[in-house]
């Protein structure tokens, strides 16, 4: 298990999930000038990441899990044990750059763990088969994620309006053409969770709901109207994708979460069968 959970750990750093792909070659082909130019060096960095095996960026993310578990599964404290293992495993082998430090000291252990890192957000339901979905979340594009607290009285018009206006204003420093990962409701730490939730779904795939659907075409649609563009240096696309995610929220308030993962949008998927069978694959 802690093998095939650092082969994963390695796929997610190093190939490129090929929905990324694509949208990054959709957004090549209409763009122009130093904006394709981008896109061009992009697309040959992902080219020679996947096939000399080596990290998409110098910041392999800081490894975040989150785990579908069947409450029949019979494997849970072993998967619990095996996932920081996998980590220091990954950490070594591929190399991945340590990049945990603790907050008062500054103190790195060298093996992309610490207090509550590995992060975990362990998902109950029903079965017994477990899926891990891991998302590598870099440095930069975490910087750009922020919580706002809504007056309810602004509506969907008021999430729109804050959502485009955050975005634009991060400019280059996410590393654009983004994705961006939208949770509205819930409270402030769960918006926030559903945001990260919402890039869990390949690039591009709409809600199932066709009212969220909409609201996520038109975010996309607002945002690269901006022409912040590939690495904030002008262009039509400075998001690949938004997705949003909701759930139901007090009277009184109106939490939005937006979370901003890069054009190196790395994840990795693992299924574990009751009998322990473990297939790993590179899009989540």
């Amino acid at each position: 298990m802690v093998e095939k959970l650092a082969e994963a750990l390695a796929q997610a750093a190093t190939v490129l999930p090929g929905d990324v792909v694509a949208a990054l070659e959709r957004a090549r082909d209409r763009e122009e000038g130093p904006a394709r130019v981008q896109l061009e060096a992009i697309l040959r960095n992902v080219g020679i990441a996947r096939e000399g095996r080596v990290p998409i960026c110098q910041d392999t993310g800081t490894p975040t899990f989150f785990v579908r578990f069947g409450t029949g599964f019979p494997h849970l404290a072993a998967l619990v044990d095996a996932i920081p293992e996998a980590v220091r495993l990954a950490t070594r082998e591929v190399p991945l750059r340590p990049n945990t430090v603790h907050p008062f000291t500054g103190e790195n252990p060298g093996d992309n763990t610490g207090r509550h890192i590995p992060h975990v957000t362990w998902l109950p339901v029903e079965g017994d088969e477990v899926e891990i979905f891991l998302l590598p979340k870099g440095g930069g594009s975490e910087n750009c994620c922020a919580l706002k607290m809504l007056p309810p009285g602004v509506g969907l018009k008021g999430v729109k309006q804050a959502v485009v206006e955050h975005v634009v204003a991060c400019g280059g420093k996410p590393c654009p053409p983004t994705i961006v990962g939208v949770g509205i409701g819930g409270g402030a730490d769960l918006s926030l969770k559903l945001g990260k939730l919402a890039l869990l779904r390949p690039v591009g795939t709409r809600h199932q709901e066709a009212q969220v659907a909409a609201l996520e075409e038109e975010l996309e649609e607002f945002i690269n109207a901006s022409g912040v563009g590939p690495m904030g240096l002008g262009g039509k696309t400075t998001v690949l994708a938004v997705h949003v995610e909701y759930a139901h929220r007090h009277p009184a308030s109106l939490p939005l979460g937006i979370v901003v993962q890069c054009w190196a949008d790395r994840r990795a998927h693992v299924r574990i069968s009751p009998s322990g069978e473990i297939t790993v694959t590179g899009d989540a």
